[in-house]
């Protein structure tokens, strides 16, 4: 369980948002610029709210009354750069590795990440010399050795073409209900949403605008 109450100042207004997750695909919807990211940001470390409190499985990550903000390193909070933001001098094997320092799970092994994702024929190659599908797989095997309890993706989608978008969505919902994690995912495309989605949000500047549980949809690779 994830609950965030929080403020953070932008140039052009404030983020202040108020919301729980559960085991569940939150999706956030909204126009460039409403703090999607800026929410991504914030849970994962990388940005310090203003003020407020976000706790993940009963552990402060941060607390303005308290002044705790724990360095990214320590949250357990995997994170899925809409870039991917791979290094490009290490293979598929090495950049999903990097995702295993601090990792506490003993039982986690590369080889089966690297499997599951259907990736593992992959070790050996570079970023450069893989798809923009097994691209993104890489990032999520990287994120999930993390052996995280939360994760985060930031339109993990976009910069894939259709056949492949609509393949790798369904493997995203699979591996959700496999991890039994809360996973938080921004996207603009809103029938990626009601696939995904087990409830979604949608940001304005900032404020939470509505929420909504979609239909209901058969999860497919396809």
């Amino acid at each position: 369980m994830l609950t965030v109450n929080i403020i953070k100042e932008l140039p052009a207004f404030s983020l202040q948002i108020e919301i729980s997750v559960k085991n569940e695909v939150l999706v956030v919807l909204g126009p460039s610029g409403a703090g999607k990211t800026t929410l991504l940001q914030c849970l994962s470390g990388l940005q310090k709210p203003r003020r407020g409190e976000i706790v993940l499985n009963g552990r402060v990550l941060f607390s303005s009354t308290a002044r705790v903000n724990l360095p990214p390193r320590y949250r357990r909070v995997g994170y899925v750069f809409q870039d991917y933001a791979l290094f490009p001098h290490m293979t598929v094997e090495q950049n999903a590795a990097y995702g295993m320092k601090g990792n506490r799970q003993e039982g986690l092994k590369l080889q089966e990440v690297l499997e599951m994702l259907q990736i593992a024929h992959l070790a050996r190659r570079y970023p450069g010399q893989i798809s923009g599908g097994e691209r993104q797989r890489t990032a999520l095997a990287r994120a999930l050795l993390a052996d995280p309890e939360l994760l985060l993706l930031d339109e993990p989608l976009s910069a894939l073409d259709y056949e492949t978008r609509h393949k790798v969505r369904g493997e995203l919902k699979s591996l959700q209900r496999h991890w039994r994690i809360p996973f938080i995912l921004v996207t603009h495309d809103l029938e990626e949403a009601a696939f995904l989605g087990d409830r979604v949000v949608r940001l304005e500047k900032g404020r939470v605008a509505g929420w909504g549980v979609p239909e209901k949809r058969e999860v497919s690779a396809g």
